[in-house]
């Protein structure tokens, strides 16, 4: 079945909505990858047309104003195959009709998600994720997988670069969410720094972040957002756009995906608005990136320069050394934890966490780091006592932001709970294992970098949040549970080994 012109022509159809059509991105890349010079089209909706220009790999989208139109176009084009990844009955009669000599459909096995969701009937089919089952029928053609999932580079806005003044740029990156998201920001501003070198970079962000920001050493300025602590949430708003209106900013990045944050800089006349199209203040935003959850957050940030450059990789830029670690040589720490979180249904159970803290002091011979804020030292304090004093360092609610990152950057290896700490331990370079529970790695979350572990019990019901609750939804907390202490002492040694056989190996080049 396979197509043996160098130039096909070639019809995919996937109509909506948007996040499925993102994923449509690796099938583009496959197939170009196969035949350069194909034409590659997609019906859609015509309300994603917008969405889909910005695609690398697609050529042109048809828009779907009615089934007989639709069938008309693509005996017109005179396509060599279609692929339908819509799999509707509407679908499957454009395809049934059209005269390409290749039809091909992926399983999009409705009839199992709906066996699962009304009786909770499993099924083989449902372990697959989409994007696998739209990568399904490239077979047929003959086209190997190159690429199995999203990159960088699949929703450049080609065309779409924003007009800036000659010379200097003025640039506010507005990250105002939490410690991790904060974190996740840095390679962004890192590439930005790149592209744009003599640019003037701001950020705004929380009192408590911008430290974060600071020890980057990529920005020129921090300007501190109290929304959480002012007296006033409207007068706080307005003081803080009078004051990025006063910097004459010439663009901002938005990654913060609040309509606040977009209301900010709309509000503050800053001419061009990147951010992303599934912000709440997407309306405001002169340039919109496709925002993937399959993306690392960091690819994901990454992706908002797409409409000033090409290229988009970056790593971590260094933190830089405020002081030394808030602990001396001899108490031998090698191995850190942090066992909290805002969110009670992300913390591993204590009793757990106090196992590991024993296996890991047994196994490298000194104390273990706890660290945390000030409302988690009743938390640790209970998993301290239970793990025995003389095998812990607890400088929960002890440290300050520098103080904290200083704390990590020699350990060897970090484990922590979904939570701000971990990516601070990817940051630094140093090995982290991320304890998953209602959150998943889906998301977007997960430890940045090839040394880094998730460990997490694969549940039906997972994810739950996109940040954690209060408590579990259903009430019996599996998710954490069945995460054995085996499971993240492994992790944790494999973390390590791993990390220690990477530097032998970069020794050796």
């Amino acid at each position: 079945m396979g197509i043996n012109r160098p130039d096909p022509r070639i019809l995919v159809i996937r109509m909506s909505s948007l996040g499925d059509i993102i994923l449509t991105a690796p099938v583009f890349r496959n197939l170009k990858a196969r035949w350069p010079n194909a034409r590659l089209d997609i019906l859609v909706k015509p309300q994603f047309l917008g969405a889909v220009s910005k695609s690398a790999f697609i050529d042109r989208a048809l828009p779907f104003t009615g089934l007989l139109a639709a069938v008309a176009a693509a005996n017109a084009a005179d396509y060599d195959a279609i692929l339908d990844l819509h799999d509707t009955p509407r679908s499957r009669l454009i395809s049934l009709l059209a005269r390409a000599p290749i039809k091909l459909r992926y399983r999009k096995a409705s009839l199992a998600r709906r066996l699962f969701v009304g009786l909770r009937i499993p099924s083989p089919t449902l372990e697959k994720h989409t994007l696998e089952r739209y990568l399904e029928p490239l077979a047929a053609l003959g086209v190997p997988v190159v690429h199995s999932g999203p990159e960088l580079g699949d929703w450049n806005p080609a065309g779409d670069r924003p007009e800036l003044r000659k010379g200097p740029l003025r640039v506010c990156v507005l990250q105002t969410a939490f410690l991790g998201d904060c974190v996740l920001t840095l390679p962004l501003l890192k590439k930005l720094r790149e592209i744009m070198p003599r640019a003037a970079v701001t950020v705004v962000t929380r009192p408590e972040t911008a430290e974060i920001f600071k020890a980057s050493g990529q920005v020129k300025a921090i300007i501190e957002d109290r929304k959480k602590t002012a007296p006033s949430r409207f007068a706080e708003f307005s003081r803080l756009a009078a004051e990025l209106r006063a910097g004459n900013f010439d663009a901002a990045i938005i990654p913060h995906r609040s309509l606040r944050s977009a209301l900010l800089a709309w509000r503050a006349g800053i001419p061009v608005r990147v951010g992303f199209s599934s912000s709440a203040g997407s309306f405001l935003m002169t340039h919109k990136v496709p925002f993937s959850w399959l993306l690392h957050d960091v690819e994901r940030n990454l992706s908002l320069l797409s409409p000033l450059a090409e290229n988009l990789t970056a790593a971590f830029p260094g933190l830089k050394r405020d002081a030394g670690a808030p602990y001396g040589k001899d108490d031998r720490v090698i191995a850190g934890i942090n066992a909290g979180s805002a969110w009670p249904t992300k913390r591993w159970p204590a009793e757990k966490w106090a196992r590991l803290i024993k296996l890991l002091a047994a196994a490298h011979g000194g104390k273990v780091l706890m660290v945390g804020g000030p409302g988690e030292k009743e938390w640790n304090g209970e998993i301290e006592r239970l793990a025995g004093p003389d095998n812990c360092l607890n400088l929960t609610g002890r440290t300050s932001m520098p103080e904290l990152m200083e704390a990590i950057r020699p350990l060897k290896v970090f484990i922590s709970n979904d939570s701000g700490p971990m990516h601070i331990a990817a940051a630094l370079g140093v090995p982290a294992v991320g304890v998953f529970g209602p959150t998943t790695r889906e998301l977007g979350f997960f430890p940045y970098g090839p040394n880094n572990r998730v460990v997490e019990t694969p549940l039906a019901c997972r994810p739950c949040a996109l940040h954690g609750s209060k408590a579990c939804p259903r009430g019996h907390f599996l998710c954490m549970r069945l995460l054995t202490v085996d499971e993240v002492f492994r992790a944790a040694q494999d973390c390590r080994k791993s990390r220690a056989a990477h530097l032998t190996e970069a020794a050796k080049l």
